[in-house]
C-alpha cells in the first residue's frame, strides 16, 4: 500500500510511524515548510496519547523531553484552589503524562520516521496545490510554482492543520475559522518551580485567565516554565491566527498585574518572558465526514478545538493509531470509513465540550457562585460536584483512567 501524508506535525509525524509499524512502509510526508524547527511553545501529552507512542517505542524518547505532569490544580482570580487532581501514574494510569515543548516532540517524531522509513521520507518545501480521488486511487499536486510534481497514493491522509488546504478544496464554503472572541498569548519563562514541581495550574474564569506548567527540570533553582494568559476581547481586532506572530507583553500584562499568589508570581513569569506568541481562539464546525475517495483527514485538519482540556495533539495521536490499525485490518475502503466511525463521534463530543469550557468550567462557576473569592470551597460546590465534572470530561476525551488502562491496543500483533 502506497500512503501520501500531508503534514509533518504531530498528528502526520505519528501517522506516518503508525503505519510502518502495521507494515505499510511506503509512505511519504509532505511538508510545506521548507525546514521543521522547534517551533511553538508547551503542550501536554496526555495518558492516553503516551500508551499509543509508548506503543510505538517512543517511551525513553519522550521521557527524555518531558516533564511527568504530577497533578492539575484550579484556583479562582484571587489564587484560591477550587479543585486538584493528580495526573499520569500518580492518578493510577498505566502510562504518564507529559508536559513538553511542542517543537521538541515535533522533532523525536521526525528524527523517528527518518530512522524508520528513511531519510526521504520527508519531503520540505513541498506545498499541495490540490488532491484528487478517483475510484482506487488518488493524486496530489505539489511543488512551487514552478516546478510541480504529480503523486498517486492508495491513500491520502490530509495532517495539514486548521488552515487545511484538503479541507478548503473540499469545503470552500467554510471560510475562515471561527473565533470564540478570546485571545491567547503563549510565552515561556525560566522561573522558580512551583507547587509539586510538576504541576500544571489554571486561574481565572472564562473572561480571565492564565496558565502554566514546566516543561524541563530544575536548574540553579529555576526551571523552564510554559504559560498562557487568555482574555475575552470579542470588540478588538486581532491579526490572522498564526502560533508563529510575535507580540510585545505591553499588549496584555496590565490585565494581570495583581496577579501576585503566594504559590506564583504572574506579573514577574510575563515579564521575564523570552518571547510571546498571540493567537486569536478558533475552531471550526464539525464536519458529518472526513473522507472522500481514497482520501481523510486527521488531526486539526479533521476536528481542530479550542485549545482546552490539553487535547489538541493527544487527539490527533489517536487519529493516526486508529487510521493505521483499520488500514491494517480492512480492505482500503473499509478501513476509511471504519477509522470515521470510530473518531468521528468522540471527536465531534470534545468539540462540543471544549466549546462549553471542558473541564475548565469549574472556574466559571466559582466566579459566578463567589466572584468576590471564598474561605471554603465546600461553599461553592456541592459534595461530589467537582470530581463527578471531572470524571465526565475524562470519558468524553477518552482518557478516563479505568476505561483507558483495560482498553485492548491498537497495536497489530
Amino acid at each position: 500500500m502506497n500512503v501520501v501524508v500531508i503534514g509533518a506535525g504531530i498528528g502526520g509525524l505519528t501517522a506516518a510511524l503508525s503505519l510502518e509499524a502495521v507494515g505499510i512502509d511506503q509512505v511519504r510526508v509532505l511538508e510545506s515548510a521548507a525546514r521543521i524547527e522547534p517551533l511553538g511553545v508547551g503542550i501536554n501529552v496526555l495518558p492516553h496519547a503516551v500508551r499509543e507512542l509508548t506503543e510505538l517505542g517512543l517511551a525513553d524518547q519522550l521521557e527524555a523531553i518531558g516533564v511527568r505532569t504530577a497533578e492539575l490544580a484550579y484556583y479562582d482570580r484571587h489564587g484560591s484552589r477550587i479543585w486538584a487532581e493528580p495526573r499520569g501514574l500518580d492518578a493510577g494510569y498505566h502510562w504518564p503524562q507529559y508536559s513538553v515543548h511542542r517543537g521538541h516532540l515535533q522533532l523525536l517524531l521526525l528524527k523517528a520516521v527518518r530512522e524508520r522509513l528513511g531519510d526521504d521520507a520527508v519531503t520540505c518545501g513541498a506545498r499541495v496545490r490540490s488532491v484528487r480521488t478517483d475510484g482506487d486511487e488518488a493524486t496530489v499536486l505539489w511543488g512551487s510554482s514552478g516546478d510541480m510534481q504529480l503523486t498517486r497514493a492508495d491513500v491520502v491522509v490530509a495532517a495539514d492543520g486548521i488552515h487545511s488546504t484538503v479541507r478548503a478544496e473540499r469545503h470552500p464554503e467554510e471560510g475562515a475559522p471561527i473565533w470564540n472572541g478570546s485571545v491567547l498569548w503563549r510565552g515561556t519563562s525560566y522561573a522558580p518551580p512551583f507547587l509539586t514541581g510538576r504541576s500544571m495550574i489554571m486561574a481565572g474564569h472564562r473572561d480571565l485567565k492564565f496558565v502554566a506548567y514546566p516543561i524541563g527540570p530544575v536548574h540553579d533553582g529555576v526551571q523552564h516554565v510554559n504559560w498562557i494568559a487568555e482574555r475575552r476581547a470579542p470588540d478588538e481586532t486581532f491579526a490572522r491566527e498564526d502560533w508563529n506572530r510575535a507580540v510585545d507583553t505591553a499588549v496584555f500584562a496590565g490585565h494581570f498585574e495583581q496577579w501576585r499568589f503566594p504559590w506564583l508570581d504572574v506579573p514577574e513569569l510575563i515579564a521575564t518572558a523570552t518571547r510571546v506568541l498571540e493567537y486569536p481562539m478558533v475552531d471550526r464546525l464539525p464536519l458529518d465526514d472526513w473522507t472522500l475517495g481514497r482520501v481523510t483527514l486527521l488531526g486539526d485538519a479533521a476536528h481542530p478545538t479550542f485549545p482546552i482540556g490539553s487535547n489538541g495533539s493527544s487527539q490527533a495521536i489517536l487519529d493516526a493509531r486508529v487510521l493505521a490499525h483499520c488500514l491494517a485490518s480492512y480492505p482500503i475502503d473499509e478501513a476509511l470509513r471504519c477509522y470515521v466511525d470510530l473518531r468521528l463521534p468522540p471527536t465531534r463530543a470534545l468539540q462540543e465540550a471544549n466549546r462549553s469550557m471542558g473541564p475548565e468550567i469549574v472556574m466559571q462557576l466559582a466566579h459566578e457562585r463567589a466572584p468576590d473569592g471564598f474561605d471554603s470551597v465546600g461553599e461553592v460546590f456541592g459534595p461530589g460536584e467537582l470530581a463527578s465534572l471531572a470524571a465526565g470530561y475524562k470519558r468524553v476525551a477518552g482518557f478516563h483512567p479505568d476505561e483507558l488502562n483495560r482498553r485492548a491496543s491498537w497495536s497489530v500483533q
